[in-house]
């Protein structure tokens, strides 16, 4: 195989979405292990590159930027307010949480973008992902306040709906090996 040919077929693997994903999956991979250092990026780049190319297959215009930056928006909101629902939470003398876990059914669209809507929902505090069916079709999260039952229902179900839009992916059942 001519070096030519072989550039020529990594230069039309490389979509958009790869693009964005590699440093976007590498920048989670350091803030996980806490810095940026050379073996946390290189292992970043590393396992990144290998998510994205043995991951879903590539789809032209793959990314919708509205939905996208509705999502970073939704959920930079909902880290803002919580936080202060949590500092609230702390500070004042009398507890009035009202721990629970509930159960929400996802709709099959959202199934294909577990991970992302997980970590959306987790890093809010006071929600975590703590459970979820085999199947995907149930998560089940622990919320601080159990009479917000609904609108914390309603408001993860506008995450998965984001994220299937920003992120447009064909379902398990579609994909051809």
């Amino acid at each position: 195989m001519s070096d030519r040919s072989l550039l020529s077929r990594v230069a039309r693997q490389i979509t958009f979405r790869r693009a964005v994903s590699v440093p976007a999956l590498t920048a989670a991979w350091c803030a996980l292990w806490g810095s940026p250092s050379a073996a946390n990026i290189l292992s970043g780049l590393l396992v990144s590159s290998v998510a994205v190319t043995r991951g879903m297959p590539a789809r032209r215009g793959g990314i919708r930027v509205v939905p996208l930056v509705q999502l970073i928006w939704l959920v930079a909101v909902d880290l803002v307010v919580s936080t202060a629902v949590v500092v609230r939470e702390v500070l004042t003398p009398t507890d009035f949480t009202d721990e629970a876990i509930i159960a929400i059914p996802i709709p099959p669209g959202g199934r294909v973008h577990l991970f992302l809507s997980y970590v959306a929902i987790t890093i809010t505090p006071g929600t975590a992902v703590v459970a979820a069916e085999a199947d995907a079709s149930v998560i089940y999260l622990h919320v601080l306040h159990a009479d917000r039952r609904d609108e914390v229902e309603e408001h993860v179900l506008t995450l998965f709906d984001l994220a299937e839009r920003a992120l447009p992916l064909p379902l398990p059942s579609e994909v051809t090996t």
